[in-house]
């Protein structure tokens, strides 16, 4: 049962796509795609709002999203509802990953943008520090395009889309097919804040307006979404000469090590590996446990995996939600196929929920499983947990290395510095120790990937600056004249006297701090 189906085209000649809920299959609308005109017009708009977004303070954009934050609150049982009726995730999944994260971003980037944007002076180094200062601005880059993904569908519109404007940049987002309203909702709630028009846009859309927006007059794409989709677009951008951040796949690994709690890890793989449903870019895909707590880890997590409580009739009991896509369920279920075929060992779950209509997938937890089994090399993206004894740490590094993918891991022990020197030898783009890591949701660390998991970084300091020009401005005592024309012997001679003594002479060495 597809969750979203072409059907015949508008009056106008739009694609359009009938919508299912994954939860109960029932039809939840249609979407009417934005044509390549439709995308055209609105990065147009774009760039107009944009000029008299970009000329306000900083102050006067935070307002505006302070604004924006007290409408979510106001809203947070709308996002909730609309996020489950295209997803299908627990309540408590739909609440703390779209709506408190969304308002932790905003505070969060509120209360650094003017810190992080002020014009900063500094004076040139060495020798040159006499003559010259360092003004360096951060200007708007202009319009940004921002493609969405659909496991996140609201809070990963919100949060770059925040960035953008916040930077002074207008941004025209392109939600996904699968999940269309809860992105629109985003564009819906700033118009309530009171954000001038054209300034957030948000179309609906499938891959061909996906397409249309990264070939459209836009200064910089962020994309969120597949490896293959994502080179696409880095091919599209380096063409055209413009900024991109991707943040693709992932294969998380979890390394358990012997002096781990157990209660802790046993509880972070299971959890992290099938909150949302699984759909999450630091989930759990891989764990590594050290032989002497092999036996006794894999006893207790599938003991609690069997007692995750699946299906909406539980209310805001529910544990683990129904799959978002079916496209997706089809990749779960292959890789499970394909590991059973090949000798491992199911010892929960490992099937559709025979008990529920929608596209429900079981927690499941597995063993005797090898590195060259698809549910361990590609990425699985569903409540899946795939369990390895190991002996040596050097043994579990080199494992978690093996992998196309670097996006997140963790290590779990009790010795803490054991961990971070573990951790930095794992190729990733970030690690945890003692915790599954919710690195995305940190808002004041980097979070990006090495390897296919992606290109550049998005939150972190980088975060704002990453949607501006870092421009400096020279401001000079003598206008080149201290070392222009006209050329002559004495001043070739000067300057190789002034590099013996700012490079060989101890005095110069302390002046210049070289």
């Amino acid at each position: 049962m597809a969750i979203f189906e072409r059907i015949a085209e508008s009056a106008d000649g739009r694609r359009r796509l009938a919508l299912k809920n994954p939860a109960t299959l029932e039809g939840i609308g249609e979407l009417v795609c934005a044509s390549e005109a439709d995308v055209q017009a609105a990065v147009a708009k774009a760039r107009q709002a944009q000029k008299s977004w970009g000329a306000k303070s900083v102050d006067e954009r935070v307002a505006y999203l302070l604004k924006l934050r007290d409408v979510i609150l106001d809203e947070q049982d709308r996002v909730v509802e609309t996020v489950i009726r295209e997803t299908g995730k627990p309540l408590q999944d739909a609440l703390t990953f779209e709506v408190y994260a969304v308002c932790d971003f905003i505070s969060y980037w509120c209360k650094q943008a003017k810190k992080t944007l002020k014009d900063e002076v500094m004076r040139a180094p060495g020798i040159m520090g006499l003559m010259k200062k360092v003004h360096l601005t951060y200007k708007p880059l202009g319009v940004v395009g921002v493609i969405t993904p659909w496991n996140g569908p609201f809070v990963l519109t919100a949060n770059p889309g925040v960035q953008a404007i916040l930077a002074g940049n207008a941004v025209v987002i392109k939600g996904s097919e699968v999940t269309p309203y809860s992105a629109k909702l985003f564009e819906e709630l700033c118009v309530k804040a009171g954000i001038p028009d054209g300034v957030v846009q948000v179309l609906m859309g499938d891959g061909q307006t996906g397409s249309d927006l990264t070939h459209a007059d836009v200064n910089k794409i962020s994309f969120t979404g597949s490896v293959n989709t994502g080179k696409k677009i880095a091919a599209v951008c380096a063409e055209r000469l413009i900024p991109v951040t991707l943040e693709l796949g992932g294969k998380d690994a979890m390394i358990v090590l012997a002096d781990a709690d157990l209660d802790k890890a046993v509880h972070g793989a299971v959890w992290g590996g099938c909150v949302n449903t699984g759909h999450f870019c630091c989930g759990i895909e891989r764990i590594y446990v050290q032989a002497p707590v092999y036996d006794e880890f894999v006893r207790r997590a599938t003991e609690m995996a069997k007692a995750i409580r699946q299906g909406q009739k539980h209310g805001v009991n529910e544990d683990l939600g129904a799959v978002f896509w079916d496209r997706q369920l089809t990749i779960m279920e292959a890789h499970v196929e394909d590991a059973k075929k090949r000798g491992a060992k199911i010892l929960a779950g490992g099937r559709r929920n025979p008990d529920l209509q929608g596209l429900y997938y079981e927690a499941t937890v597995m063993v005797d499983v090898q590195e060259d089994f698809d549910v361990m090399a590609q990425e699985t993206f569903g409540p899946i947990l795939p369990i390895v004894k190991f002996n040596t740490v050097e043994e579990a590094i080199e494992k978690a290395n093996n992998s196309i993918y670097g996006l997140h891991g963790s290590v779990w022990t009790k010795d803490v510095q054991k961990g971070i020197e573990i951790a930095k030898r794992v190729e990733t783009g970030s690690m945890a120790v003692n915790d599954i890591g919710m690195m995305y949701g940190v808002a004041c660390a980097p979070f990006g990937g090495v390897k296919e998991s992606g290109v550049g970084t998005v939150n972190g300091q980088n975060g704002l600056r990453g949607y501006s020009q870092a421009m400096p401005i020279i401001v000079g005592r003598y206008g080149g004249m201290d070392t222009g024309y006209p050329h002559e012997q004495k001043k070739f001679d000067q300057m190789k006297k002034l590099m013996n003594f700012m490079w060989r002479n101890p005095v110069g060495r302390f002046l210049f701090r070289n």
